[in-house]
C-alpha cells in the first residue's frame, strides 16, 4: 500500500457533487482505468487505484491532481481485497464510488485454448467483479454510494474466437442487474458501462483476429470508431456523478438496446461467412492473452503459482 498527498483540490472540482468523497477503481494501472482514476481526482475525489502492475500503478497515481493510494491486488484474491477494503477505509475514508474495471482477455479458438488460460478471463472479469463488490458492500451502504460494473458491447452479441471475454462480460451484466435488486432497498446505486470499441492496448492486436476484424469492418463508419481512454472516461465520470443505472460508451449505443435481440444471430453469420474464407493455419493459430495489461496478469499469475507450489521448499 503507498499514500500519494495531492496537492490540493483541483480546480474542476469546485462545485462537483463527487468531491471530498472517495472512489476505489479496478484495473487502474493503465488504459480506461488510470484514465478514469484521473477524471474522478479532477473532481476532487480521492482516489484508491488497485492493480496488478505496482510500478505502472504508482506511476498512474502520481500523475493525480488529489490524494491517492496504491494497493497492489489480485480481484481474485477474496481475502487481498478485503484487507485492501481496510487500508483505504483507514487511510482515506470509505468508498461512496466503487468501479470494478479488472479485465483480461485471450483470443483464438475456444478449443485451442488452454483451460486455465480461459478460467482465468472469467475469474479475474466476472469472480474479480463479485469479490470487489463483496469487499466494498459495507462501505457503499455506509456511504449510500455508487457501484459502477464495466462490461462491453461483447455483451451485445457474442465474437467466435473471444469465448471467455465474452462469456464473462455477459457474465457481468447479468451479475450487477441482480445485485441491483438486492442493493438498491439499501441507498445503493449500481451502474452498467457498455464500452464499445476503446484505444486501449487490449485491442491493438484486433486485426490479428479475422472474425473481430470483419466485425468492425461491416459496421457503420461511424461505430468502427476507436475512442481514446480520455473520451471514454468522460462518459464514465458523467455517468458517476449522475448516479446512472446505464452508460454508454459512445453514447449512441443506447440506441441498440432494443435491437439485442437479432445481434446474436448478425454476429454469427457473419463470422461463419469470415471463417469460411480464412486459412485454417489463420483460424487455429493462438494469439494468447491480448494487451500488456493481460500479459502482465498472467506473468504475475504464473509467478506466484511458482512461489507457493509443491516443490517450494
Amino acid at each position: 500500500m503507498s499514500e500519494i498527498p495531492g496537492p490540493g483540490r483541483p480546480r474542476e472540482a469546485v462545485g462537483s457533487p463527487l468531491a471530498g468523497r472517495v472512489a476505489v477503481v479496478t484495473g487502474a494501472a493503465r488504459g480506461v482505468g488510470a484514465a478514469l482514476a484521473r477524471r474522478l481526482s479532477d473532481a476532487g475525489m480521492l482516489v484508491a487505484l488497485i492493480g496488478r502492475e505496482e510500478a505502472t500503478l504508482r506511476r498512474a497515481a502520481d500523475s493525480l491532481p488529489g490524494r491517492s493510494l496504491c494497493v497492489e491486488t489480485d480481484v481474485t484474491d477474496r481475502e487481498a481485497l478485503h484487507r485492501a477494503a481496510r487500508e483505504i477505509n483507514e487511510a482515506l475514508g470509505q468508498a461512496s464510488v466503487v468501479v470494478a474495471n479488472a479485465g483480461i482477455a485471450t483470443g483464438g479458438p475456444f478449443v485451442h485454448t488452454p483451460a486455465d488460460l480461459w478460467q482465468r478471463v472469467i475469474d479475474v472479469n466476472l469472480t474479480g467483479s463479485a469479490n470487489t463488490a463483496h469487499a466494498f458492500l459495507p462501505h457503499l451502504t455506509h456511504t449510500r454510494g455508487y457501484f459502477l460494473q464495466i462490461a462491453s458491447t461483447a455483451a451485445f452479441g457474442s465474437s467466435p474466437l473471444m469465448s471467455a471475454y465474452c462469456a464473462s462480460k455477459a457474465g457481468v451484466e447479468s451479475f450487477a442487474l441482480a445485485l441491483r435488486g438486492e442493493v438498491e432497498p439499501d441507498g445503493v446505486g449500481v451502474g452498467i458501462a457498455y464500452l464499445h470499441w476503446t484505444g486501449t492496448d487490449m485491442i491493438t492486436g484486433v486485426d490479428d483476429h479475422p472474425v473481430l476484424q470483419a466485425l468492425r469492418r461491416n459496421q457503420p463508419r461511424f461505430a468502427r470508431k476507436v475512442h481514446s481512454t480520455d473520451e471514454v472516461s468522460a462518459w464514465l465520470t458523467a455517468g458517476i456523478t449522475r448516479r446512472a443505472r446505464h452508460i454508454y460508451a459512445p453514447p449512441w449505443l443506447r440506441w441498440c438496446q432494443p435491437l439485442r435481440p437479432v445481434f446474436p444471430t448478425l454476429v454469427s453469420r457473419l463470422a461463419r461467412r469470415e471463417l469460411r474464407r480464412q486459412p485454417p493455419s489463420r483460424v487455429t493459430a493462438d494469439t494468447g492473452v491480448l494487451g500488456a495489461g493481460g500479459r502482465a496478469d498472467i506473468d504475475a499469475c504464473q509467478a506466484t503459482t511458482r512461489l507457493s507450489g509443491p516443490d517450494r521448499p
